[in-house]
């Protein structure tokens, strides 16, 4: 087994390897959103010790929240994405905000977050570097991270079709719980170097032309 760092950890693995949630802790669980809706997520003192915090001294009701927002990465991860899991773990007026494009998803669209991401890179992970919990508001610095073995729609027309390229985004993510769930998810990926990652770059020489 792959030996894990308190500086680098992955969701899958905080939240499956070590020992796991009491609602994730293998794939075939977090595959059924009955299962969630049913069960409380919890954290052993095992598993928070793993986990790369910035302060350890947690209550009770900051552990809840932080093993909410650890399961939503669970499901997100490419080889068992949950999407009624993650939707389910926001409020009816939730709303999850991909900040760098200025898109909002709320309700039925909330769906569409994690397909879309399989759909570009379908082993998709975050690899969660540094977590901050502070009351209701969890602040956490990951990547990205992926192989571009799908295909992106360009704003141009047409798709840009991955061939294998390795992906690491810088990301910035805060959540906001409320009651356990989540009132907003807001979401800072660095699109600039996962476009260069994926090939895709920007072109200044013409924009210097046009001027």
């Amino acid at each position: 087994m792959k030996l894990l760092s308190r500086k680098s950890i992955t969701a899958a693995t905080a939240v499956a390897v070590l020992g796991g949630l009491s609602i994730a802790a293998v794939p075939s669980q977090a595959a059924s959103p009955t299962h969630h809706k049913s069960a409380a997520p919890t954290l052993t003192a095992r598993q928070l010790a793993a986990l790369p915090l910035t302060d350890r001294h947690l209550t009770k009701h900051e552990k809840t929240n932080l093993a909410i927002v650890l399961r939503d990465y669970y499901v997100a991860e490419g080889s068992h994405i949950d999407v009624p899991t993650f939707v389910n773990s926001f409020a009816k007026d939730g709303v999850f905000n991909d900040m760098v494009p200025g898109v909002a998803y709320r309700g039925k669209a909330l769906g569409n977050v994690l397909p879309y991401m399989k759909g570009l890179f379908s082993n998709v992970h975050r690899d969660l570097k540094r977590i901050t919990v502070n009351g209701d508001t969890i602040s956490i610095e990951l990547s990205i991270q992926g192989t571009f073995d799908g295909q992106l729609q360009a704003p141009t027309g047409g798709f840009v079709k991955g061939k294998g390229q390795k992906v690491d985004a810088p990301t910035a993510d805060f959540w906001y719980l409320k009651n356990g769930k989540v009132e907003k998810f807001d979401c800072f990926v660095g699109y600039s170097k996962m476009y260069s990652d994926m090939g895709v770059n920007f072109d200044w020489a013409s924009a210097v032309n046009q001027h």
